[in-house]
């Protein structure tokens, strides 16, 4: 699989991540999809302190740990969960941040974390504090590098002119495009990098997107109505070049852009691992396919609903 470098750090990641919060909590299971993704050549792996209380990275820690040298482990923090663990609350506080880092670092059994991030963030945070958190983490030796997991505009912005994040992890996908006029060209001017998440837009890039398609409104694609989301699906599936699928297309399309730096797609069986893997494998698009999505799913279909 091939890979790129996240920001300016040095740091390789494969193309493709795996969101590791579909994994569940049996452990046979869990190890058995992991062990999967390095056998596809995935070396990118991204969780968090809130996912199933810690077992995620708790599961994360004991599978990778032979391969520690070789992969690298996205974590984030932001999140606090309540004491009856029913509902969590936000704290980006540099208290919080530093503990948080801590906590996770015992569970994955690790000495430091290659990316960590903020795992949300508002323009009411103490931005200025929890910048000099993460700051404080990597000169510590805790963590590698620090980014930002939000799909906030502004608060992207402040992160980018106030800090030293390598990287932005957001929705991006053919279906929702707004970060190409809200954020990308950012990022791109500063040498950060965006790690897109949810890239076949809920299973609608897919080729199944028929058994998807009553609920993807609901699911945060309501600037579509279900008649425009079959329009454009039935025009990008009938008229795609032939040796391309529709969730290659899909994935090579968010990784075209000149600051994209990983996709992050999460996968509950090894069979729907396999098939990202593939759809990643698809080669670059060409310009001319690039347009051509881009002239199918144009920003404008949604324009009124981004503000």
């Amino acid at each position: 699989m091939n890979t790129r470098e996240l920001g300016n750090t040095g740091i390789i990641v494969s193309e493709l991540g795996l969101g590791c919060m579909s994994i569940g909590t049996e452990e046979h299971h869990a190890e058995a999809i992991l062990n999967a993704a390095l056998d596809e050549g995935i070396t990118y792996f991204d969780t968090a302190d809130l996912y199933n209380f810690g077992v995620n990275e708790q599961l994360i820690g004991k599978t990778l740990r032979s391969v520690r040298d070789q992969v690298v482990i996205a974590s984030k923090a932001g999140n606090r969960w309540t004491d009856s663990k029913d509902s969590w609350t936000w704290d980006p506080s540099k208290a919080h941040i530093k503990e948080a880092a801590k906590q996770s670092l015992k569970r994955l059994g690790t000495d430091y974390i290659d990316l960590y991030q903020l795992h949300g963030g508002t323009l009411d945070d103490p931005i200025d504090e929890t910048i000099e958190a993460f700051e404080e983490l990597k000169e510590e030796g805790f963590i590698r590098t620090y980014g930002i997991s939000s799909i906030r505009p502004t608060v992207i912005n402040q992160y980018v002119k106030r800090s030293s994040i390598s990287s932005v992890m957001m929705q991006y996908s053919i279906l929702d495009r707004r970060p190409e006029i809200q954020v990308l060209p950012i990022l791109a001017e500063n040498g950060v990098s965006v790690v897109a998440r949810g890239p076949i837009a809920f299973g609608l890039l897919s080729a199944n997107w028929r058994e998807k398609l009553s609920k993807a409104a609901k699911k945060g694609l309501n600037w579509y109505d279900e008649a425009e989301l079959t329009s454009i699906l039935t025009t990008l599936e009938r008229d795609r070049p032939s040796e391309r699928t529709l969730n290659g297309l899909a994935f090579r399309y968010v990784l075209h852009y000149p600051a994209a730096g990983a996709v992050v797609a999460g996968a509950s069986s090894i069979e729907q691992l396999k098939e990202n893997a593939r759809a990643v494998r698809e080669t670059a698009l060409t310009e001319e396919e690039y347009k051509w999505i881009q002239d199918t799913v144009k920003i404008a279909n949604y324009d009124a609903h981004r503000l």
